[in-house]
């Protein structure tokens, strides 16, 4: 085969890799990368302690990014069965980040937090069930098949952490 084939071969595979998977290529293009269940399902614990008890996560519903200096930000719902109502309407995911990062614009110090959709509001509290921010959600009505909760690339740059169709953006 010529150069020029090679190169026209090249260029053509590059060209359709970009095409099937435009988040993944847009995350590691930054070296930021969205983990795949089977990652996450390594690193998330399989319960975690909120408001006193201890609950089950969900690594089906789980999304996480390895960022580009090897740490990592994770979220997975949990199983909130065993709490008040009160707890409940704020708690529906634990929220991990070993960096400092931006949640819808607003600073949150490396920790692990519990978070949850109230109304059109993203609700980040701490272990004891504390406000710590609230921003709020944007509406993604275009998703075809939302997932209960996943974080994908977000193309200007960034993440989204996604319940259902509401997301928020996350960023360093």
């Amino acid at each position: 085969m010529s150069l020029k084939g090679i190169w026209k071969l090249t260029a053509t595979s590059a060209l359709v890799v970009a095409m099937l998977a435009p988040g993944t290529m847009l995350a590691q293009a930054g070296g930021d990368t969205v983990l795949k269940p089977a990652e996450i399902q390594k690193l998330l614990p399989a319960t975690v302690f909120y408001r006193g008890q201890t609950a089950p996560t969900e690594f089906r519903n789980s999304g996480g990014v390895k960022l580009a200096d090897g740490f990592y930000v994770l979220a997975a719902l949990v199983d909130t069965s065993g709490y008040t109502t009160g707890v409940q309407a704020k708690y529906q995911a634990v929220f991990i980040t070993e960096v400092p990062i931006k949640v819808g614009g607003q600073a949150l110090a490396a920790g692990a937090y519990g978070v949850g959709l109230v109304g059109d509001n993203f609700v980040v509290t701490d272990l004891g069930a504390h406000d710590v921010l609230s921003v709020k959600a944007s509406d993604d009505a275009g998703m075809q098949r939302p997932r209960p909760l996943e974080i994908v690339a977000n193309p200007p740059g960034g993440f989204r952490l996604y319940i259902q169709r509401k997301y928020v953006n996350l960023s360093r």
